[in-house]
């Protein structure tokens, strides 16, 4: 992950979280979790729980990776995925309630998400699905232009026909859940070690560091975009392809802002949200061959469109990195036939909505028989 040195890029650790590491390697394991952010901690705190040994390797600090430098967002409304909702739906029911079981309060704050629409199209795919999206648990409704504007008032009525409007969406710190998710694994008898990079995986799970050798009984696989790499060790083919993003900044407002729900144009990807006395944005990244400057400047377009109060603002990066993506923009959660190897990963930078259910059925996988 590549994070440029400003104080506004958001969520930007401030510690490395080594001072709880414990010092030697144990020489087994019932569970080894490889991946020390949001899915990773939450396996570890679920599977410690369960009442498994537990032990988990990360390569850098605690939530250094992906997990640390999102739009610190948690939303239950994925277009065109209900399968997704589902799951952030039991997420966000778990975040609720995270106080109670890891003792770490989250500080969720309701902003709402909302995707506009710009053709016909898109708002027949919305009816479409929308009773398999209330099925999964999903609150979203179709409003009106003039209602989208009311919500958020940097949105152009004329570039709009119509939006989805999920009000379960909130603010949270991605590094909050990973602290109060290791700091509950630790609670239940977790081992984490930190700056522990796994530099191979033998046939009997026999998985080797730097710092020694440890044999599991199971491995769980929450390495974000190094899942692929991590899974290759093990002879295990995960379909996943790393996806590059970046996020900016603009300039701050001439005009002040009342804080936003995340905003999507369903078209272009496009989604900004209030940041402090500024506005987070992402549209992935630059196209392969694309400059830089003709991105930013397809980003501006969108921008100025849209969100017409914005038109020739200033954009700034805020960081840049990779996310792991699977081929349909869905987790992968389960388990290797072959062997006892575990995964989750290709969450495509939605990890932070689905956490809570990703760890809970790891979990079951490895408990339920």
């Amino acid at each position: 992950m590549n994070t440029p040195n400003t104080p506004h890029a958001p969520n930007t650790p401030s510690t490395s979280h080594t001072s709880h590491t414990p010092s030697a390697l144990p020489g087994r394991a019932d569970a080894v979790v490889i991946g020390g952010g949001v899915i990773g901690t939450s396996a570890a705190y679920h599977l410690a729980e369960a009442g498994l040994d537990t032990v988990l390797l990360e390569r850098g600090g605690l939530g250094g990776g992906a997990s640390a430098h999102t739009a610190g967002m948690v939303r239950t409304y994925f277009p065109g995925n209900p399968v997704t909702g589902q799951r952030a739906v039991r997420s966000l029911e778990a975040y609720h309630d995270f106080a109670r079981h890891t003792g770490a309060s989250l500080g969720l704050r309701r902003l709402g998400f909302m995707a506009l629409f710009t053709d016909e199209q898109q708002i027949a795919a919305f009816e479409a699905e929308q009773q398999a999206q209330q099925a999964a648990g999903v609150r979203v409704d179709l409003i009106t232009a003039r209602a989208a504007a009311e919500l958020n008032p940097l949105i152009s009525e004329r570039a709009v026909l119509a939006a989805a409007w999920n009000p379960e969406a909130y603010h949270v710190d991605g590094l909050d859940i990973v602290r109060g998710y290791a700091a509950g694994a630790r609670n239940h008898g977790a081992r984490l070690f930190t700056h522990t990079p796994v530099t191979g995986i033998d046939d009997d799970n026999t998985v080797h560091t730097p710092q020694g050798s440890i044999k599991a009984d199971s491995i769980v696989c929450t390495a974000g975009p190094w899942s692929g790499e991590v899974a290759s060790m093990a002879s295990v083919d995960l379909p996943l392809a790393p996806r590059v993003m970046e996020m900016l900044f603009t300039d701050v407002p001439p005009a002040p802002h009342p804080e936003l729900p995340m905003t999507m144009h369903a078209a272009s990807g496009l989604r900004i949200r209030s940041w402090k006395d500024r506005i987070l944005l992402a549209m992935g990244a630059p196209k392969d061959g694309e400059a830089r400057e003709d991105w930013l400047g397809r980003v501006a377009g969108h921008l100025g469109t849209v969100f017409p109060a914005l038109d020739g603002i200033g954009l700034h990066r805020a960081w840049s990195g990779d996310f792991d993506a699977s081929p349909d923009n869905t987790a992968l959660i389960g388990e290797d036939p072959t062997r006892r190897f575990l995964y989750a990963a290709g969450f495509t930078g939605a990890g932070l909505c689905q956490a809570p259910a990703a760890g809970q059925r790891l979990r079951d996988l490895l408990t339920v028989k």
